[in-house]
């Protein structure tokens, strides 16, 4: 097998393997087949080159918007909220005494907030879960 030199046109350079001696990437590892190629039709047939090119583009659509794509963006989000939330909580380590009806707590004012906005977090969980659970039972009544 020889190869066009394209420093010297007419030139075949010797490959690996072409005088019997074994190529090494060959040997120690299979070379998996080439995905077959779609055939770009004639430019003169301006219909099937528009189609070919919507389907392209519907497929890369379709690529484009997984739930990888959407749960790799939402971890990337969260370690963001994640830092600034850690920075925060540094920057306000003051202590402040905090009254609830009957009890008293002393913590840092940083980490007071943070209990605050994951029990707001976790009472609208809790009410967004009862509704989805109300719609479910509602949608199973309608179909039986």
């Amino acid at each position: 097998m020889t190869t066009p030199d394209r420093r010297r046109t007419g030139n075949p350079v010797p490959q690996w393997g072409s005088q019997g001696e074994p190529h090494p990437a060959h040997d120690a590892v299979p070379v998996p087949e080439p995905a077959p190629v779609t055939p770009v039709p004639a430019a003169d047939d301006h219909d099937a080159v528009l189609a070919e090119r919507d389907r392209l583009r519907q497929t890369v659509a379709d690529v484009e918007h997984t739930r990888t794509r959407a749960t790799w963006f939402g971890v990337v989000i969260g370690a963001i909220i994640l830092v600034l939330l850690l920075v925060f909580i540094v920057q306000n380590l003051e202590s402040q005494r905090i009254e609830l009806i009957f009890w008293e707590v002393n913590l840092p004012l940083g980490v007071s907030l943070l209990i605050a906005a994951i029990a707001g977090a976790l009472i609208v969980a809790i009410i967004g879960g009862l509704r989805m659970l109300q719609l479910r039972r509602a949608l199973k009544r309608a179909a039986g």
